[in-house]
Formats: structure tokens, C-alpha cells, sequence
């Protein structure tokens, strides 16, 4: 996982494919109508480098990935690369020893898809039907890797005075995220199982936080994007893991 400050990672986290899924297709139209003039009109391979799709709806119906995911789709713009994809995860290495589908997708950094994060969060995750996902600066997935252990390899103990948080596998409910990213996606069973919100508790949150269509929550931890070595940025990551110990695993509701 290599750190490019100039882009977003996002992640979501839902139930495997199943028969003639509409979710892949969901997936990709909730990206493009919440990021304005994207078009996911594209596939890439090896042997053929970047392949149009002029029938990218179809093309997307009919396509069976052998590891149970999404097909590749990109935009064809070099200065502002999209890219998404996904692939189901084997039992053994999911929380609750539960296979799940993982949609993934890189953006750039950039004020245009800062603008519209909330909505791209909420276009793929609730496309997705996901328990939870986040979208996150890459540069800030490094101290996430860091933190989960524990491990043969990497640092003794997780960077920044953060908390170490446990493998998917050793998590016991899917319901319950791995880790907290910049902008947070629960769904009402993820908000759930972590007690999410407590008027009492969550107030700073709840300033920054959403209420989805389908009953989810987005939970912004900063107004700008996580850089964790913004002091003030590292403190609001430390409190909203104090606040959430089931979060990573690190305790049981």
C-alpha cells in the first residue's frame, strides 16, 4: 500500500454478491452521480492497456469475476484518475468468520472530490447495501496498516500514540468497523453495535455527521481531511477511538 498524498482511498465493507446482483452496477452509478462528469467508461487489462466500454451498463450486467467481485471500471482522464473495483474476501479472513465483499475505489485529493466526499461515501456504501466503509487519505492508510496486529513485522507498537487494533479475523461481528477513517460510513445495524449516537457523548460528532436515506449515519471525524500530523487532527482520531472501543475489536459492546 504505497502513500500517494494526492488521493482518497475509499472502502466498503458489505454482504457477497448473490445470483444477478444490481449492486455492481449501484455501485458504480452512485460514484458518478455524486462526483459531477464522471464517467466509469472504461476497463483496463495488461495485454490491452485502457479498453472502452460503450455499453458499460451491459458490460457490467454480464460480467461474472471469478474472485466474486466487481469488474475494474475507470475514467479516462490521466490528471484525475478513478478507478473502482471489488472482490469478495474468504470467511476465514472477516469478521465474524463471515465472507464479505469489499468495494474499493481511489480518487484524487483534489477540492472537487473533497466537495462531494459525503455524497461519493454514501453513492458506493448504500449502492453497496455495506455495513460500514470509510474514504480516507491514502497517506493515512500507512498508520492504519501500522496499527493492526499484532504482527511478525513493522513497528513494536502502532505510530502516534494510536491504539492497536485487532486483524479482521479476530473481530466478532461484521457489524462492528475495523478502524475510523476521515469520513466514516455506519449503517443502522454498524451504528448499532458500537452504540452510535449518544446525544450525551457524541455531541462534537453529531456536528459533523449525516443521517442516510437508509437509516446509516456519515461520521466526519475533521472538517479537512485526516493528516494526522495536524496535532489537532491526531487528537480528534485519538478521542473517537476512546469514545468507540468496539471499534478494531478492542472490546465487546
Amino acid at each position: 500500500m504505497s502513500a500517494n498524498k494526492n488521493s482518497f482511498i475509499l472502502g466498503v465493507y458489505a454482504p457477497v454478491l448473490i445470483g444477478n446482483d444490481s449492486r455492481p452496477l449501484a455501485v458504480a452509478h452512485g460514484l458518478e452521480r455524486a462526483l459531477p462528469g464522471l464517467r466509469l467508461g472504461w476497463t483496463m487489462t495488461e495485454a490491452e492497456g485502457l479498453i472502452p466500454l460503450p455499453q458499460r451498463d451491459e458490460w457490467v450486467r454480464t460480467q461474472k469475476m471469478a474472485d466474486g467481485g466487481l469488474p475494474f471500471l475507470c475514467n479516462d482522464d490521466e490528471n484525475h484518475v478513478v478507478t473502482l473495483t471489488g472482490w469478495e474476501i474468504p470467511a476465514g479472513q472477516c469478521p465474524g468468520n463471515q465472507p464479505q465483499l469489499k468495494v474499493s475505489a481511489s480518487l484524487p485529493l483534489d477540492e472537487a472530490v473533497i466537495a462531494a466526499a459525503v455524497d461519493i461515501l454514501v453513492g458506493v456504501a448504500e449502492g453497496a447495501r455495506a455495513l460500514w466503509g470509510h474514504l480516507t487519505p491514502d497517506s493515512v492508510m500507512l498508520d492504519i496498516a501500522d496499527q493492526t496486529g499484532p504482527k511478525l513485522y513493522g513497528p513494536e507498537k502502532p505510530p502516534r500514540g494510536l491504539p492497536a487494533i485487532k486483524f479482521p479475523e479476530e473481530i466478532p461481528s461484521p457489524e462492528i468497523p475495523e478502524f475510523f477513517g476521515w469520513l466514516n460510513y455506519w449503517s443502522a445495524a454498524a451504528a448499532s453495535a458500537i452504540g452510535f449516537p449518544d446525544p450525551a457523548r457524541d455531541a462534537e460528532l453529531l456536528s459533523r455527521s449525516r443521517r442516510t436515506a437508509t437509516g446509516g449515519w456519515i461520521v466526519q471525524l475533521t472538517d479537512a481531511p485526516l493528516d494526522l500530523d495536524n496535532p489537532a487532527h491526531l487528537d480528534a482520531l485519538k478521542r473517537a477511538y476512546e469514545r468507540f472501543p468496539e471499534i478494531g475489536g478492542r472490546s465487546t459492546p
